[in-house]
């Protein structure tokens, strides 16, 4: 039996608890109901015996403190809320017990912002995590040391586990049954949770806001003008001499303030329009092409897709606007 420990850290997000509870029970009951014995031994871990979330509305009753709890074959962190800086800080007794555990072979998983718990042990530092996609400049901030895979909705390495944003998590917890168990029972649970097991991207749920959380104030003035005139052609050159700038230190500045290049900062501008622009329904395909800066339908395809995960037509269909003034 895979003994569990779904760690209840102060100001979690109370359905990120219960969730990965209700699965592995449920799964449990599968076996069960099939002959056969329970897999997973599932513990609610706190710094205290009760705690309260949603600022006060609900409470949840641990079953064991740190200082009492089983030796886990697996760790959940779930989904933070709140200022998540003040919540590392409140949440500072679980970073030596995650970090001893793993030391001493227990995987770990984070779903969506527990990404920012997990961050903090230091186990990240050199590998690749998930979260939400909301959070992703955030992150990047206070954990520069971990490669942010922004687009993934599951990220797997060296026993160290994490989901991008929100409800992306439940694809999590069907990778760890699917591990833990068989492909089989994985898709059982897929199918009585109603999931989409092999969804692999938040891409196309993302909403792209320039990353403006820096203090370079002339690539800030570039970033303005890059979003402002973005149906234009634009040049590296034209941007970097606006600021009396050479390219390779305009690019390399660009690059270190907002985590893109510039061609890849201008391109996501352009999607975003024409995602709006797709999703109102009032244009053709080609006629938000032409309006967003594209004059080549397979380089606006291909670009669409990248950033988005599906391609112009899929994406139209699945989120546009019917019947909605």
């Amino acid at each position: 039996m895979k003994k569990v420990a779904i760690i209840v850290p102060e100001t979690a997000v109370i359905e990120a608890v219960a969730d990965p509870r209700y699965l592995l029970l449920a799964v449990n009951q599968f076996l069960s109901q099939a002959g056969h014995q329970p897999l997973f031994d599932i513990q609610l871990v706190g710094q205290s015996k009760e705690v309260k979330v949603a600022n006060g509305v609900f409470s949840i009753h641990t079953d064991a403190v740190i200082s009492e709890a089983q030796k886990p074959d697996l760790i959940i962190i779930p989904a933070l809320s709140g200022n998540l800086s003040d919540a590392i800080s409140l949440n500072q007794s679980f970073l030596p017990w995650i970090r001893q555990n793993y030391q001493e072979g227990t995987e770990v998983a984070s779903l969506c912002l527990g990404a920012f718990l997990l961050a903090s042990t230091g186990l990240l530092n050199g590998k690749s995590c998930s979260t939400h996609w909301l959070f992703a400049n955030d992150f990047r901030t206070m954990f520069p040391e971990v490669t942010l895979m922004d687009n993934r909705i599951i990220t797997e390495q060296n026993g160290l586990y994490s989901s991008g944003g929100a409800n992306s998590y439940w694809n999590l917890l069907l990778h760890l049954v699917e591990k833990y168990s068989n492909r089989e029972l994985a898709v059982l649970a897929s199918k009585f949770f109603v999931l989409d097991i092999n969804r692999k991207s938040q891409s196309s749920f993302s909403i792209f806001h320039g990353q403006k959380m820096h203090n370079d104030t002339a690539i800030k003035l570039v970033q303005e003008f890059i979003e402002e005139h973005f149906e234009k052609k634009i040049t590296i050159e034209e941007l970097a001499a606006q600021h009396n700038l050479g390219r390779r230190t305009f690019e390399r500045r660009f690059k270190k303030a907002t985590n893109n290049s510039v061609i890849e900062y201008v391109q996501r501008v352009r999607i975003e329009a024409a995602k709006k622009a797709l999703e109102s329904g009032r244009k053709t395909i080609t006629e938000v092409m032409f309006d967003v800066g594209y004059s080549d339908t397979k380089a606006f395809r291909d670009v669409f897709k990248k950033i988005t995960g599906l391609s112009p037509t899929d994406y139209k269909q699945r989120y546009e606007k019917i019947g909605i003034e």
